[in-house]
């Protein structure tokens, strides 16, 4: 019996290793914390965010990820994604200094091998109708790439 490999995150061709590094090791800290993970989710805010976990109650987090100081000074775009998760977090490498990073948001420390919670992000209750739409993008999204591990060849445009 040949094992399926699980998938990659979704490549658009801008992130660095360290980005693709950090964001696996924070997506094995947040399955060991409950929460289902899709990466470059797209939101209908139009942007589209780094990671995405959803819990088994339905909670949702953001994780945006940089990689070094000029990448969090470069993109601030990252308060636009309050309105579309209950808790907001930063992940970053060991090298970034932590204290660039605002305290009003979680904070995560991650390799490629896992993550440490460095600091609890504060809960900001979505909206119900805002809820159901991003937790239905997070579950389309994942079909999609399931089905595309499945059937390689078929037509996903750019659901994947």
């Amino acid at each position: 019996m040949s094992m399926i490999s699980p998938p990659a995150a979704p490549l658009d061709r801008r992130q660095s290793s360290t980005a693709l590094t950090v964001a696996r090791g924070t997506q094995r800290l947040l399955l060991t914390l409950g929460l289902s993970c899709v990466a470059e989710l797209p939101l209908l805010s139009g942007r589209r965010a780094d990671l995405v976990g959803l819990g088994g109650d339905g909670e949702i987090w953001i994780v945006e990820i940089k990689s070094s100081i000029e990448d969090f000074r470069a993109d601030q775009k990252w308060g636009d994604y309050r309105t579309h998760c209950d808790r907001l977090f930063f992940a970053t490498a060991d090298h970034v200094p932590l204290d660039i990073f605002p305290i009003d948001a979680g904070l995560i420390l991650a390799d490629g091998y896992g993550a440490e919670l460095v600091r609890e992000a504060p809960e900001h209750r979505l909206h119900p109708a805002t809820r159901k739409s991003v937790t239905l993008a997070f579950a389309r999204a994942a079909a999609v790439r399931l089905q595309a591990l499945c059937d390689p060849q078929g037509r996903y445009g750019t659901e994947i």
